[in-house]
């Protein structure tokens, strides 16, 4: 085990973040706090729920900051220094103010080969966009989204099979192993980052439900199943069959129609329907929506 005198405050709310923060507990080193988002709401109950990291870190008896601004911790984050800060999806922009608190600064895990995709769904933008290869890097962090400089960026080859979820998990081990790689040397001050070629910088968007609306006008064959695989967690694949609103959970291209499951796109091919989720809520296969649900 890893052990280090460098103070880490982590900043993390996502699933993502969860096994950076816990990699980092693993390795020895000392999280002096844990800042993420408030509790939520979700479901149909509304149920309040935690973030994962916040279990996760009330488990090892770290504290939890869950500030509405981050203004507010500013006194917490003073009172601990000198104190270095690792941020990976937390989802709020930080303000300049607030990384000046950190020595050497905020580090970044990002799930993309910057300046490639900066945002919030880099992920499945790669996946939408058919990459071969996508990536992590370890950046300062900056006010501007995304843009500060790279420590280290390694590649990651894609197979052109995989799912949101498959794929966050894979990219969240493999950017784990790698700031564990690199932090040694970040907090020594033994590895300076090198400034963004901002002229190649390209963007992604924060997703919204209404991106799951399949418009079988719009899209290519390959375009509808890499959407599939790309929002298979969020905001889903929706589209109307038989008169039914399905969510589409696993699909492949056909070049012709072979059951009414089969929806032709743009480009005269077909997605064909594997996998969905019926307007009961319940998965099935596409042969036994089509037993039970067609008139």
């Amino acid at each position: 085990m890893m052990n280090t005198s460098n103070k880490i405050i982590f900043f993390g709310t996502e699933e993502f973040s969860l096994t950076v923060l816990t990699g980092l507990i693993e390795a020895g080193y000392d999280i002096a706090a844990v800042v993420t988002k408030p509790d939520s709401r979700k479901g149909r109950g509304q149920t309040v729920v935690a973030p994962s990291v916040k279990v996760v870190a009330e488990k090892h008896n770290i504290p939890v900051w869950q500030p509405v601004k981050l203004a507010d911790i500013t006194a917490d984050i003073q009172a601990l220094q000198p104190i270095a800060g690792v941020l990976v999806s937390y989802g709020k922009i930080i303000p300049q103010a607030t990384i000046n608190l950190f020595s050497p600064g905020i580090i970044n895990v990002h799930p993309s080969l910057l300046p490639k995709y900066r945002g919030p769904s880099p992920i499945e933008s790669a996946i939408l966009n058919g990459d071969g290869k996508t990536g992590v890097t370890i950046m300062k962090l900056s006010a501007e989204m995304d843009a500060g400089p790279i420590y280290t960026a390694k590649e990651y080859p894609l197979a052109g099979t995989e799912t949101q979820p498959q794929l966050y998990q894979e990219l969240a081990t493999f950017g784990t192993d790698l700031l564990l790689e690199t932090l040694p040397r970040i907090l020594a001050s033994d590895l300076q980052p090198t400034p963004q070629d901002d002229s190649q910088a390209s963007y992604c968007q924060l997703l919204t439900k209404a991106d799951g609306q399949l418009d079988p006008q719009e899209l290519t064959a390959a375009e509808a199943e890499r959407r599939v695989r790309a929002y298979l967690r969020f905001p889903r694949v929706r589209v109307s069959v038989l008169e039914k609103d399905i969510i589409v959970t696993k699909a492949h291209i056909s070049h012709e129609k072979t059951t009414e499951l089969d929806i032709k796109l743009r480009d005269d091919k077909y997605l064909s329907i594997d996998e969905l989720i019926a307007p009961s809520g319940k998965t099935m296969s596409g042969e036994a929506f089509l037993k039970g649900y067609k008139k």
